[in-house]
């Protein structure tokens, strides 16, 4: 099975069974490097972000993935690797020392190539369903690129599949985009930690705004590890 017909496949499910809510995507634009900055609440994120992109706007978004969903050995590990990849996951090694470094220089050679790269600026799911502090990775992305970030939203993707885990159920789901934003006011400045935060922080303030979770001003992995 081709990436075309498997996103239509996959996109004619997701229309009949979920019916997704799609508000402001028309910020979106319809070429040049951009970046896709959002919540993240449960595994299947990415896939409903990426089906309704391509949908609406023909555009590929391109995710950073963890190198063992690429990993697994016999026929299940060879589709899963298949699927992914289909589906626009870049494998990264991110547990090593440099795992950051490595998801940032690939997420920037993305955009260097005026493709839609997706990122989760909380680094990982919620805990808890509540919106985490973002990491800097995002501000220095679009620092370093000078792509605008488009901040979404995905509601009700934490009742398709609870905790992460086990098969989609149906539930209505809302993604909502906001309008694009650019920081090429600070341009030259991706080294400045009190510039890097301050874009982080915006970004992550219209990304509650749209989405309407409470906002706790922690990293989620310092909330998971308690």
């Amino acid at each position: 099975m081709s990436r075309i017909l498997l996103k239509a496949t996959l996109g004619f499910v997701m229309r009949v069974l979920f019916r997704p809510k799609v508000e402001g995507i028309e910020g979106i634009p319809g070429s040049g490097p951009v970046i896709l900055a959002g919540n993240h609440v449960t595994f299947i994120d990415s896939l409903f972000l990426s089906l309704i992109v391509e949908q609406r706007t023909k555009r590929q978004v391109y995710f950073i993935a963890k190198d063992e969903y690429v990993k697994g050995k016999g026929v299940k590990g060879r589709l899963m690797a298949w699927f992914f990849t289909t589906a626009g996951m870049i494998p990264v090694d991110r547990d090593g020392g440099h795992g950051g470094v490595a998801a940032l220089m690939t997420g920037r050679r993305v955009l260097e190539q005026g493709k839609v790269f997706g990122i989760y600026p909380e680094g990982t799911r919620s805990p808890d369903g509540r919106l985490y502090r973002g990491r800097t990775g995002i501000a220095r992305l679009t620092l370093m690129t000078g792509a605008p970030v488009v901040p979404f939203a995905l509601i009700g993707t934490d009742k398709v599949q609870p905790g992460g885990k086990g098969m989609p159920r149906v539930a209505p789901v809302t993604c909502r985009f906001g309008e694009p934003l650019d920081f090429s006011r600070y341009d030259g400045m991706d080294r400045d930690r009190y510039v890097l935060r301050a874009v982080t922080d915006e970004v992550m303030s219209d990304v509650m705004r749209l989405s309407g979770q409470e906002y706790v001003d922690v990293y989620a992995t310092k909330a998971k590890a308690a």
